[in-house]
């Protein structure tokens, strides 16, 4: 572990929901909870004020709508929030080049790269500089952690949390570990968190006092040496810069199960045109195309066939997905869907012929009921529907946001995000003056700007100059 607090630990705060309150006026200071709204829907991320309620990411919609039913309920916008975080990736970027994004809200940089950190008011003024920096091209708050270590870094960003920063000094770490609880540890989730419990220890000092053979005895060799280390400190794991995507791939979970094979086959090949979008969004082709079919009793099965080379060609990927459903028994319904491609490459095959009609190789696994984010949701077809939180426009009215929709009518807030809260009308689903629209800038740039500034809104959550592509 290094002698310096050279390791920075970025968590934006509450991204999703507060990328909704920044866009939102009307939403500003109040519970705002993002995800999926179906009966099976699940927390993305819950704002501030909806946590005070008891709900958290992960958790049923259902049962959040039980906490806080007076809250904001909105469908994911996920082309903003990918344009956000790649504006405040670029931010990390100046400081280093080694920074290693967790996801879109999250990363590590290694400041001792560049020299830029070397004692702690040097790091302090770094974290410092950083989140200014974050409010004024995004009008977001972001909470930074500052160690010598990554396991330390994020456990200070998380006691920083909401809008702060936290430095841990080294030579502090074990005096600061000591009295908290197991839990705060990376990887001691409930069922390890319960096992400890039983076995008697509670916070992080006890982990150390049983010893290393003991945590070995109660956990198993692996997580017994890795926990032991944790709890003395010790976390001697580099930034890695830019982890390479290992693959990509589209799922869609259904509020009701499919029983029907023929539709089912039809949501396959769906879900496979939407990944090759995504798959040529990123410059990439992939050799591996991979199903995943969840059952109506939550059996989790993948299907996948290795082709002789890269491919982004939407049939061949189609083609390959269907022949691995044709192996899979959907008697009894299907409640989850996905398609992915892996084997990632930065070129495609020419010869698609081949690929798609020659030699294959299949590989067929079991996996665990656990879920994956999915971070694109199908747009509706056939009929008109309106994605709660979405983005509208009325001839005449102009720009809005979907509140809700049901029995033919769909309510829309028309507001901007530099307005005052705005008014709420309601139309037939089908109106021939309403449209999908893309979300506006969260900030107008003025002449002027130099794209640093903005006003903050309420509940942390400001606004930033910034345009989505959807």
């Amino acid at each position: 572990m290094r002698n310096a607090p050279t390791i920075l630990h970025l968590d934006m705060d509450a991204f999703y929901a507060s990328v909704e309150q920044a866009s939102k006026p009307s939403l500003r200071g109040k519970a705002v909870v993002v995800g999926g709204l179906g009966p099976r829907g699940v927390v993305a991320t819950a704002s501030y004020e909806a946590r005070v309620f008891g709900v958290h990411s992960a958790m049923p919609t259902a049962q959040a709508r039980r906490l806080a039913p007076n809250a904001a309920y909105l469908v994911p916008r996920f082309g903003i929030y990918r344009e956000i975080s790649e504006q405040v990736m670029a931010l990390l970027r100046e400081l280093s080049p080694l920074v290693e994004p967790l996801s879109l809200d999250e990363a590590f940089v290694d400041l001792e790269a560049v020299g830029a950190a070397w004692d702690e008011p040097s790091a302090r003024l770094v974290g410092t500089r950083l989140r200014a920096d974050i409010r004024a091209v995004t009008g977001l708050a972001g909470s930074v952690g500052l160690a010598a270590s990554k396991m330390l870094a994020k456990i200070a960003s998380e006691q920083a949390k909401p809008d702060g920063l936290v430095l841990i000094e080294p030579g502090t770490e074990r005096a600061m570990l000591g009295p908290m609880s197991v839990r705060t540890l990376p990887g001691v989730g409930p069922a390890t968190g319960d096992h400890l419990r039983r076995a008697g220890i509670h916070t992080v000092d006890e982990i150390a006092e049983a010893g290393e053979d003991e945590l070995v005895r109660l956990l198993g060799k692996a997580h017994g040496h890795a926990l032991y280390a944790m709890a003395l400190a010790h976390d001697e794991r580099p930034v890695v810069a830019e982890r390479e995507a290992k693959s990509v791939s589209v799922e869609d979970t259904y509020d009701v199960d499919i029983h029907d094979r023929v539709r089912v086959g039809l949501e396959v090949q769906r879900l496979a045109d939407r990944c090759v979008r995504r798959l040529r969004g990123a410059g990439l082709s992939g050799r591996t195309i991979v199903l995943k079919v969840r059952r109506y009793d939550f059996s989790t099965l993948t299907r996948s066939e290795t082709l002789r080379g890269p491919t982004d060609d939407p049939a061949v990927v189609r083609e390959a997905a269907a022949r691995l459903l044709d192996a899979v028994d959907t008697t009894g319904g299907v409640r989850l869907l996905g398609v992915g491609v892996s084997g990632l490459a930065d070129y495609t095959q020419e010869d698609l012929f081949a690929q798609a009609a020659g030699e294959r190789g299949e590989h067929f696994e079991e996996e665990g009921d656990h879920d994956e984010p999915a971070e694109e949701r199908a747009v509706v077809p056939a009929e008109r529907r309106w994605a709660a939180g979405h983005d509208v426009r009325h001839v005449e009215y102009g720009h809005g946001w979907v509140q809700g929709s049901g029995l033919g009518r769909v309510t829309v807030r028309f507001e901007t995000p530099e307005s005052e809260p705005g008014r709420v009308r309601t139309f037939r689903v089908d109106d021939p003056g309403l449209e999908a629209a893309e979300p506006l800038p969260l900030v107008a740039r003025r002449p002027g700007d130099s794209g640093a500034g903005g006003r903050e809104g309420e509940g942390g959550s400001g606004v930033a100059p910034v345009v989505s592509g959807g």
